[in-house]
């Protein structure tokens, strides 16, 4: 029964995307069943087949080798605070497990990692495959289908990097698509440390958050094309994929570079987490002041919650744990979806049943978030200064497209457990 409700929900979400749009008589339909079926193809090929269940026990004994060789180096950097063995007893073993300096440093060494896999052309031959099967299923642009699954791997700003000589003349939908799947999907350098934080919590989890990242591209050409529809003179569906290049001059350079980018993106996640957190404690505390029946007061969570809970519902859960789900959402939207994953991997088992944590995770695989939407006007406003005030217009549209997105990915899961 719950699977025909996440299959009626999955209808719900692309009439809502549908009831968004600029202009509902100019929808490319072909894009959007072709979105649908490759989503729903993926889902299947990807957690059903044999090989691909293998390759993804791989991947997660992969992110395992990844993190025990990041504490290596941080044990050796930061000594028992990075790992390294305690000069002490520990009272509270949970206690000495500092995010800061042995969850963390997996963005330095995963963005350093990224950028050697991309010099040895490893990330640009895997995302030109993808973007051959985008475009022959939903008809987009070479450029588009390139810059909408390189947000697979890379941030929603680097992704738009590697066709930035087309984002000039680029359609107002194809720029809209990009945005939204960079709102859709997460980068590969912070989608290791998720796996780290939820693997007690989801068997597996390393190989649903890249499913999930992937499944979300094809929903957010879907959405996207839904909410803001090519215009008749868009760009032709032939045009070729640009090339993806390197910068580094080598090896060593790439490592340098990549290590370099990783280090400010961890002062970011630190500076931006240490903020939000306190943010939204003075909140709650101001919230505290207010009345509030059932004993328990009104907090940030509690209000998300129930204005999330809706969407979570229509994703497939019993109406519960869809309050439960709610909040989280609610959370990853405001501020973003890594306190949400913190937040979910703090959950009691008995808050969600384990097919609405694994609906959950895939639903908050996604950087729809508003603290996202002023790092892709600030990146594409950068890039093409000519559209910055086309890309601040659509940019509220594209967290409302993104978190469309991930739920429809979420429903999907939905159907097939």
């Amino acid at each position: 029964m719950l699977r025909i409700h996440s299959a009626l929900g999955l209808l719900a979400l692309t009439v809502m995307a549908w009831l968004f749009s600029e202009n509902r008589r100019q929808v490319p339909w072909r894009a959007v069943l072709g979105g649908l079926v490759l989503q729903l193809g993926l889902a299947l090929v990807m957690l059903n087949v044999p090989a691909a269940q293998h390759g993804f026990f791989l991947l997660n004994r992969a992110v395992q080798s990844l993190a025990q060789a990041t504490e290596a180096g941080t044990s050796l950097v930061f000594g028992y605070l990075g790992g390294g063995p305690l000069p002490f007893q520990a009272a509270s073993p949970g206690a000495v497990y500092i995010l800061a300096f042995r969850g963390l440093p997996l963005v330095i060494v995963m963005s350093a990692l990224s950028s050697l896999l991309f010099y040895w052309k490893v990330i640009p031959w895997v995302v030109r495959g993808l973007a051959w099967g985008l475009q022959r299923s939903t008809g987009l642009g070479g450029a588009e289908a390139l810059g909408t699954c390189a947000n697979i791997f890379v941030g929603m700003v680097e992704a738009p990097v590697l066709v930035g000589p087309y984002l000039d003349s680029m359609s107002r939908s194809g720029l809209f698509t990009l945005m939204t799947a960079g709102m859709a999907t997460i980068a590969g350098t912070v989608m290791v440390l998720y796996a780290s934080l939820l693997e007690k919590v989801i068997p597996g989890v390393m190989g649903h958050l890249l499913v999930a990242s992937i499944m979300s591209a094809p929903a957010a050409v879907v959405v996207s094309k839904l909410m803001v529809p090519p215009s008749p003179s868009a760009a032709n569906a032939s045009d070729p994929a640009p090339q993806m290049r390197s910068d580094a001059r080598s090896a060593m350079d790439a490592v340098a570079q990549g290590t370099v980018a990783g280090l400010s993106l961890f002062l970011n996640i630190v500076a931006m987490l240490i903020v939000f957190v306190a943010l939204v404690h003075l909140a709650n505390a101001i919230l505290g002041f207010l009345p509030f029946e059932g004993g328990s007061p009104w907090t940030i969570q509690r209000l998300l919650g129930a204005i999330m809970a809706p969407l979570t519902w229509l994703m497939g859960m019993p109406w519960n744990e869809a309050v439960v789900a709610g909040r989280l959402m609610g959370v990853k939207t405001v501020l973003n979806e890594f306190v949400a994953y913190l937040d979910l991997a703090a959950l009691g088992q008995e808050a969600l049943s384990l097919r609405s944590r694994l609906i959950i995770t895939y639903a908050l695989c996604g950087f729809a978030n508003m603290g996202s939407l002023g790092i892709m006007i600030g990146g594409l406003g950068a890039m093409v200064p000519s559209r910055r005030s086309e890309i601040v217009s659509l940019g509220m549209r594209s967290i409302v497209a993104g978190t469309l997105a991930t739920a429809m990915t979420g429903a999907v899961i939905g159907i097939l457990y």
